[in-house]
């Protein structure tokens, strides 16, 4: 989900940085982080209504990000590489293998999504109890590197 500024400790390594949230904090969240701390994590993918519901601008290539654990720590800074809006159908097996997560096919990949977004904690977020995703909607594809480990 995009997330506001970092504004926290004087740390230059992180002072203005863009907060990276993976996921609502909790188990997944911890997961998502602990696989861009090991390298297996280096896309992303978001939606583009949580972008604009948010009032967020979608994330650009060379833009670096703090990233938060659950406990709200800042363990980590990214910086994006590449980015790409396409439709969810178009989306290919190389972004779901570098989600890090251990999809195999395009198909485990959505499947997971689709339970994510579909699910009553993005529902709420975006104030909207019957949202649901099909083969038309945008989507942020973002393929990121781990800059620095701060844990």
């Amino acid at each position: 989900m995009p997330e506001q500024s970092y504004t926290g400790p004087d740390d230059p390594r992180i002072a203005g940085l863009r907060v990276e949230g993976f996921a609502f904090p909790g188990p997944l969240r911890d997961k998502l982080v602990a696989a861009v701390l090991s390298g297996a994590k280096t896309s992303t993918t978001g939606l583009v209504v949580e972008y604009e519901h948010e009032g967020e601008p979608l994330p650009r290539a060379g833009t670096r990000g703090a990233v938060v654990d659950s406990a709200g720590r800042v363990v980590a800074v990214t910086e994006t590489t590449d980015v790409r809006v396409v439709l969810l159908g178009e989306v290919g097996l190389q972004h779901a293998l570098d989600e890090g997560e251990g999809y195999a096919t395009v198909a485990e990949w959505r499947a997971a999504h689709e339970r994510f977004w579909h699910g009553d904690e993005l529902r709420a977020a975006l104030g909207d109890p019957d949202f649901t995703v099909d083969d038309v909607t945008p989507v942020v594809l973002e393929r990121f590197r781990l800059v620095a480990d701060l844990r």
